[in-house]
């Protein structure tokens, strides 16, 4: 999520994060214009694997669609596994939901839940509807100085944060200073641990928009500073790992510790739903069950997620999970082999093909979703102004024919828009 200047075009001062006039008026033209190429907002009914048929309704007689906008990169989101514990456990408590806050009543396969999750990943493990919710819960606990010994740390965004840690900015300045630096700027980073007493950073481990943070660097400035890591790593989750670590957690193999949390998504990677928070210790666990606001003051998780998580579980605990780590790699090799981008060669799943303008990447998208491809285009705010691009999540469950065919349809597009030495920067 970009950060725009405090003020407004009219130069009137605006909250210092929060300008959402300014980010309405800039991106509406755009949003607006993808809705009336019929890129957003759209329905369909799943098929088989990564396809679906676009439209509503039952029947409702439009050519299959290949999806390349679903972040469940391993391709458990229709797992049968997946689905048959979300109706069973449904069926074993004839109920969708019980309405009380989790300190009071929880279901027993919610214990199960998270009592499974924290012997896979090595950490305490708690439950929430959402990574959103899990980072509400995280934030203002962060801002206290109850995760840092009392003393209430300086907290340091890194620029591009996902919106879903970037939000609750306002909420953490009631308590304490926050910052932001550039992405993945170690150096200023550093200057602050070297300046402040008590420093916590907050970041994603993979990013949203291709790209991740550079975990072995932050463990050392960790190490060295006692630097508090606070990372989302929501599109990292069970794509690395023997059971599904994640990009972040198989990182720390001695554990979290008490200076490290991970928040992951259980509706990627995991193709489940919804959110956890990975805890390194009891002190930590027992804060978050009582006072997190989710926690304390929300549903829990809805069974048909619990049990389709618990399908999940059984997933990453056998061998299926490892051949489907392999077959999401060499779908990312087989993409990187043809087209050349930013993300080129880091194993994550998410590339994007950039394209600058804003009305020409929505023209391009349009044309892949006529060809059959459907494919996200991203602009301001999720990218900066005039950099727009093509964003795709490869799963391991495309085809390789799918995957062949959607690079040959990037290359013939731009090949009609771009002069030819970016033509040729696009080729491996």
């Amino acid at each position: 999520m970009q950060q725009e200047d405090s003020r407004s075009d009219g130069g009137h001062p605006t909250g210092r994060f929060r300008n959402t006039a300014y980010v309405i008026s800039k991106s509406k033209p755009h949003f607006d214009a993808c809705h009336a190429a019929g890129l957003m907002g759209i329905q369909g009914r799943s098929t088989t694997g990564r396809a679906f048929a676009l439209g509503a309704g039952p029947l409702c007689g439009r050519p299959e669609v290949m999806d390349f906008v679903r972040c469940s990169y391993l391709g458990l989101d229709n797992h049968p596994t997946i689905v048959a514990g979300a109706m069973d456990a449904i069926e074993a408590h004839r109920s969708l939901h019980w309405s009380c806050a989790r300190t009071r009543l929880n279901f027993d396969f919610l214990a199960e839940l998270e009592t499974n999750l924290s012997e896979m990943l090595s950490a305490r493990v708690l439950a929430f509807s959402s990574v959103m919710l899990a980072n509400l819960g995280a934030m203002p606990l962060l801002a206290s100085g109850l995760l840092t010994g009392g003393r209430k740390p300086v907290v340091v965004f890194d620029r591009t944060a996902h919106i879903s840690l970037a939000y609750h900015k306002p909420v953490i300045a009631d308590e304490t200073r926050v910052e932001t630096i550039a992405h993945n700027d170690l150096n200023a980073l550093e200057l602050f641990c070297r300046r402040e007493p008590v420093v916590a950073y907050v970041c994603d481990g993979v990013y949203s928009m291709g790209g991740n943070s550079p975990i072995a660097e932050l463990r050392q400035l960790q190490e060295r500073y006692g630097l508090f890591l606070y990372i989302d790593d929501a599109h990292g989750i069970s794509l690395f790992g023997r059971q599904g670590e994640g990009f972040a957690r198989s990182q720390f193999p001695q554990g979290l510790g008490d200076r490290t949390i991970i928040a992951a998504s259980m509706a990627k990677g995991f193709g489940a739903s919804g959110g956890m928070l990975m805890l390194g210790t009891a002190d930590q666990e027992s804060l978050f069950r009582s006072y997190s606001i989710p926690y304390a003051f929300s549903v829990a998780p809805n069974l048909a997620a619990v049990g389709a998580a618990l399908g999940s579980c059984k997933i990453h605990r056998s061998p299926e999970l490892g051949e489907r780590q392999r077959r999401l790699a060499e779908r990312i090799e087989l993409f990187d082999n043809r087209i050349r981008t930013a993300e080129r060669g880091n194993s994550l799943p998410i590339r994007m093909v950039p394209v600058g303008s804003e009305t020409r990447a929505i023209a391009i998208a349009r044309e892949l979703l006529d060809a059959g491809f459907y494919t996200s285009v991203t602009f301001f705010p999720t990218v900066a102004q005039g950099k727009a691009g093509i964003r795709m999540c490869i799963t391991a469950d495309h085809e390789v024919k799918d995957i062949q065919r959607l690079c040959d349809c990037i290359l013939e597009k731009m090949a009609s828009t771009t002069s030819r030495a970016q033509q040729e920067s696009m080729r491996s």
